[in-house]
């Protein structure tokens, strides 16, 4: 039996590299937002992040996130990755 073949993806800040199930996706839409993408086929350049908090508010603080998606990231959205990131604390 042939083993199945898992992507793997690195998180932008950390750089821990693991399954792409296992990271969460964030887009970069042609509209300009920079959204979450729970299915992870969203269309749009992306870039992944691992569950880690300070993953999260790292991203929304540094131009880390920006220089990955090839663009720029608004503070309205940078306030939506510090909200994702407090959330995934609670949830630890």
């Amino acid at each position: 039996m042939r083993k199945r073949h898992v992507p793997q993806r690195s998180c932008v800040i950390c750089g821990t590299k693991t399954t792409k199930l296992e990271l969460v996706r964030v887009v970069l839409v042609t509209e300009g937002d920079c959204v979450i993408d729970e299915t992870g086929k969203r269309a749009g350049r992306g870039a992944y992040l691992c569950h880690q908090p300070s993953c999260w508010e790292t991203a929304s603080k540094s131009d880390r996130l920006a220089r990955a998606l090839r663009g720029q990231v608004k503070s309205e959205d940078r306030k939506m990755l510090a909200d994702y990131g407090a959330s995934l604390a609670v949830k630890s």
